[in-house]
């Protein structure tokens, strides 16, 4: 298990750098050929149907690498057939929310994208469940080569569309090829699975048990991970929320970097040892947690020490104005990824609540402050006040672990304590090389 984790942990960090330089290589081509505002435009689009997969999430894919039927042709299928009956339902969500959405954002442009970009959902609903017991088995290398050969071909179509046809529906385009291509090769993958329409009680009655709280949990989580967007879509203009989605987008990369490894790593092997006892259990993950935490320090002070010059060096002046988001934005993302880092055991031993109530606080928090910072600060207000936003969470889940004698608190104070100093110094040298700090820019504005 152990040589499977480490390389589990190799395959997941190659195929997320290689994924993200295709994309941000990928972005940097397109955001040449395409205006800011389509950016923006995508990026509420891409809000509520992320909603809308999120609300009716009742977690089939964790559902199935917890489950000790995982092996079972029968609960694979009836598996299946909840994925496709809920892609099915995704969709015809997204054609009736379509027109309010349009008026609401006073964009016609919404009444058709929305509906045509959850094409993806419908898509995805018929994936192979090949996915979710490959990475139960921690073959990640067959499934990191899968992702990252459909997200070039997605990316390629992007940019040739964009080349020739610069509008909204290069970005559609390669959604809707991504999606295609999953569909088609994810049954392809073993041979093994082969998915049919199936029925079993005991098997449903199973994935809705746990599913109860995955459901209340993504609920929460999408509230509280996409009110920044469905709040500043309103109080922005579709361009400066394009440039908010590109500071965020390069910021959020130690959370998805962690996302892929917790979800793909972690979890799987959390679950096989769920059975210890909670002693032994918290030593094995914090032993290992320690040299993550190390790593994001070091990448989170990257970022908000020199963020600012890599937007200004990768982007045109267009974008300028994201310099001094990214190093906020960066900052910020700790207490986040100190939770991440451990919370899988919450899910593990079956008490995913404490998440989902500090993603609701989340929530709270950022319906009320958001608007009243942006009104009283402007753009910078209404940037910290997103950047902090995982302080409540954070607390939640904490006193969660405690409950459960998993806690890793000491751990994230000395971890804490790591990063305060990395950064102190890093800005130091750069104050004193004449570089300035990496919110010079809006402090001068």
């Amino acid at each position: 298990m152990k040589q499977k984790a480490i390389q589990g942990t190799l395959w997941t960090l190659v195929g997320y750098g290689g994924s993200q330089v295709l994309r941000l290589g990928g972005n940097l081509i397109l955001t040449r050929l395409l205006v800011p505002e389509l950016f923006g435009l995508m990026a509420l689009v891409q809000t509520f149907i992320t909603g809308l997969n999120l609300f009716s999430d009742i977690g089939i894919r964790p559902g199935i690498i917890r489950s000790s039927r995982a092996n079972d042709p029968v609960f694979l299928n009836v598996a299946w057939t909840l994925q496709a009956i809920r892609g099915i339902w995704i969709w015809l969500l997204c054609i009736v929310i379509a027109w309010p959405i349009a008026q609401f954002y006073n964009d016609q442009r919404l009444i058709w994208l929305i509906p045509i970009v959850g094409l993806g959902a419908l898509l995805s609903g018929f994936h192979s469940t090949s996915l979710a017991t490959l990475n139960r088995k921690l073959e990640l290398g067959k499934l990191t080569r899968f992702e990252f050969i459909i997200q070039a071909i997605s990316l390629l179509v992007m940019v040739i569309w964009a080349y020739f046809r610069p509008s909204v529906w290069a970005l559609v385009g390669g959604s809707i090829i991504s999606n295609s291509l999953k569909l088609f090769w994810s049954h392809r993958l073993d041979a093994k699975t082969t998915n049919r329409f199936a029925w079993e009680k005991t098997a449903a009655a199973e994935l809705f048990s746990f599913g109860k709280w995955i459901f209340i949990s993504t609920i929460m989580t999408f509230l509280a991970g996409q009110a920044d967007r469905l709040i500043l879509g309103k109080l922005f203009s579709l361009e400066l929320l394009g440039l908010y989605t590109v500071a965020f987008t390069l910021a959020d990369l130690p959370r998805q970097v962690m996302l892929k490894i917790t979800d793909r790593v972690m979890f799987p092997i959390i679950s096989e040892y769920i059975d210890l006892g909670r002693s032994e259990l918290r030593k094995k993950i914090l032993q290992k947690r320690w040299y993550l935490l190390v790593g994001l320090a070091v990448l989170v002070t990257v970022l908000a020490s020199f963020g600012d010059f890599l937007i200004l060096f990768l982007y045109d002046d267009r974008y300028s104005q994201a310099a001094w988001m990214l190093p906020v934005l960066a900052i910020g993302l700790w207490p986040l990824l100190l939770s991440i880092t451990i919370n899988k055991v919450l899910f593990a031993i079956g008490k995913p609540i404490y998440i989902a109530f500090g993603n609701a606080l989340k929530f709270v928090y950022m319906i009320v402050l958001l608007p009243l910072a942006y009104s009283k600060m402007g753009i910078g207000g209404a940037i910290f006040v997103v950047a902090f936003n995982d302080i409540l969470p954070y607390c939640v889940v904490n006193y969660g672990l405690w409950k459960e004698n998993v806690s890793g608190l000491k751990q994230d104070l000395v971890a804490t304590l790591l990063l305060l100093g990395l950064l102190t110094l890093v800005l130091f040298g750069r104050y004193h090389l004449g570089w300035g700090l990496p919110i010079s820019s809006l402090l001068v504005s």
